[in-house]
């Protein structure tokens, strides 16, 4: 039996805004073994990005991510969910502004949740940003693939405008701020 097969993956489900952004931030994260941009969240069964982007599907533009616990525990995944989004607006990051683009964390376990929770007051504590952490800790419910052309968008698209103003500094900020979490280049 192969090494790889004997691993205990973990899964985590996060929205942070754009799911083009978390998908580019956590592909280079040492550890994550898959990321999967997807919608979660709402009530509309197998939505599509359409309607999510009406705003109307309750659900959230979201990443779910497999992990190996091993090489990065559900907190680091978290300190860099917070450190590479806005978690003090409700509903918007950057120029993305409705509820699909809110903060949260759905959790798949009471630890998950305990952590995130416990994170949440030690860095509201900190004050690190001037507003209030609106970060929503959730149970997961289900979870929907996006469409095909959602998948690596970044890496496919890395000149168009969106990805130059929004994703490539949020890439540049966890390269400064995370360096030592990153998988080689």
């Amino acid at each position: 039996m192969s090494k790889r097969s004997t691993k205990k993956m973990e899964t985590a489900t996060l929205a942070s805004g754009c799911f083009w952004c978390a998908e580019a931030v956590f592909k280079i994260v040492k550890g994550v073994e898959k990321v999967d941009p997807g919608y979660t969240g709402g009530s509309t069964v197998n939505p599509s990005y359409e309607e999510v982007s009406g705003g109307r599907t309750g659900h959230a533009e979201a990443v779910q991510l497999t992990f190996d616990p091993s090489v990065i525990s559900f907190k680091e995944i978290l300190e860099i969910f917070f450190g590479t989004h806005d978690p003090t607006t409700k509903n918007r990051q950057g120029p993305d502004e409705g509820t699909q683009y809110r903060s949260v964390i759905f959790y798949h376990d009471e630890g998950q949740k305990a952590t995130a929770e416990a994170l949440i007051a030690e860095l509201s504590k900190e004050g690190i940003w001037d507003k209030s952490i609106v970060t929503q800790v959730v149970p997961f419910k289900v979870f929907y693939k996006a469409e095909d052309y959602h998948k690596d968008y970044y890496a496919r698209h890395p000149e168009s405008a969106y990805c130059q103003q929004v994703i490539t500094p949020k890439i540049v900020k966890l390269q400064q701020r995370y360096f030592s979490k990153l998988k080689p280049p």
